[in-house]
Order: structure tokens, then C-alpha cells, then sequence
């Protein structure tokens, strides 16, 4: 059987990276890995290119400037296509999202789901780590996201995703109009509105200890945009 690849885009994760690829390596022994780095200024690429010298099951995919999560996962997305992975998993690159459930993830998908997602917001799912503030502004944009866009999916902004070759197939066809978190949103309603199974398994996320967090105002004011954008069927 073809082994399934884990995607971790990077920005400035230098304080991560390596320690994430080995817990990855641990929990996923079958899986390769493949690190986009958007040129990070503290040296994230760099220590992954050196690591490769020595693993084979990580790769590196060097862009040149801070593109966005949203080409990163479509990059990722056409690496697996071209070199025959039949599944692929995205997770942040910060510990976020817990490497021993990535077995979870993959096995859905292998039982035939199109998308799993590791949800916070199902049933024996959590979050561990966040202010109030923080609670408050995700469980309101998934709410909005859903109410709006009409998705049944609990989590839409979270990135601890598996695609099956099908999903994949499917979101390559053509661009995605949004480049950050916003993409999360974008991604899922193009697999909602296709009707490709979706199956969410509870995680507890935890907030990163080490690094800076991406989220920005900015960032959530392109998932308002993205979101009406979304509304009443248009994309």
C-alpha cells in the first residue's frame, strides 16, 4: 500500500519543526512528511533541508516568500498527486495539533471518508491553553461560518485535516481565492458543496508553548470576506 504524506506548512517555526517531524515519525512510522516553508527568516528550512540528509521520509518544498496557508495546502496537495500518495494530512507546525491522533485521521479516510477532520467542537473534543477572548472568536466563527455558508461540519477553521486522492483530485481542479486561515473555510465548502463524505474525530488542541501565534487581526477580517463570499452558494 502507498504511504500517506503529512503537510506541514511552516512560517518562523524554528523552535518546532524538528521536534514535530519525530513525534510525526513515531505516531505515523508509515508516513512521509513534507515541510512547505515560506522562506522563514529564522532559519525553519534550514534545519528541515539538514534533517533530510539524514531521513528518508521527510522532503522540503522551498517558496520563496510568505505565500499563505491556503497555496501551501494546494501545493501541497499537487506534490502528492505527482509523486502518488493517495492521502494526504495537514496539521500546524506549533504542537497544536496532537501527532498520536494522525493514525485516526488517516485510518477514516483509508475506510473510505473523503475528509476527516480533527474537531474541537464535537463531542470529546477540546481546547487547552486559549483565553476566553480567543474561545469566544473561534466558537463565533464557526457558528457564523456554519449559519451563513450553511455547512454542517462543527470545526471549519481547523487545519488538522486528511484528504483522500478523490478530495484531492477534487481541489486541484481549480485555485483557491483565499490565502490564509480564511482557505480552512474555503476547503471545506468546496467538499461540503461537492458532497464528499466528511467525518470529524474529537482532538484536544493545544495552544503552542514555544514561537508566535499567525493569527492576526487581518486574518480574521479576510474570513469575514471569505465567508460572505461564500454565502448563498457563490465561491
Amino acid at each position: 500500500m502507498a504511504r500517506p504524506l503529512v503537510c506541514i506548512p511552516t512560517y518562523n517555526e524554528a523552535s518546532n519543526i524538528l521536534a514535530l517531524i519525530e513525534e510525526v515519525h513515531v505516531a505515523a512510522p508509515d508516513a512521509d512528511v513534507l515541510v512547505i516553508d515560506d522562506s522563514s527568516p529564522d532559519g525553519t528550512g534550514e534545519l528541515v533541508r539538514d534533517r533530510m540528509l539524514k531521513d528518508a521520509r521527510l522532503d522540503a518544498m522551498a517558496r520563496p516568500a510568505k505565500l499563505g496557508l491556503g497555496t501551501a495546502y494546494m501545493a501541497g496537495f499537487a506534490f502528492a498527486l505527482q509523486h502518488g500518495y493517495p492521502t494526504t494530512l495537514t496539521m500546524d507546525a506549533d504542537f497544536s495539533h496532537p501527532p498520536e491522533l494522525i493514525p485516526a485521521l488517516i485510518a477514516a479516510v483509508d475506510e473510505g471518508v473523503n475528509l476527516s477532520i480533527g474537531s474541537r467542537y464535537v463531542p470529546g473534543g477540546a481546547i487547552v491553553g486559549w483565553a476566553i477572548g480567543r474561545r469566544i472568536l473561534s466558537a463565533l466563527a464557526n457558528i457564523v461560518a456554519r449559519q451563513a455558508i450553511g455547512l454542517r461540519t462543527r470545526d471549519c477553521t481547523g487545519g488538522f485535516r486528511c484528504y483522500s486522492l478523490r478530495a484531492m483530485q477534487f481541489l486541484v481542479t481549480r485555485p483557491l481565492r483565499s490565502s490564509g486561515y480564511s482557505a480552512l473555510i474555503e476547503l471545506l465548502t468546496r467538499c461540503e458543496r461537492a458532497d464528499l463524505s466528511i467525518k470529524e474525530i474529537p482532538i484536544t488542541f493545544t495552544d503552542r508553548t514555544h514561537g508566535r501565534s499567525k493569527i492576526s487581526r487581518q486574518e480574521v477580517f479576510r474570513a469575514m470576506l471569505t465567508v460572505a463570499r461564500l454565502t448563498g452558494g457563490r465561491s
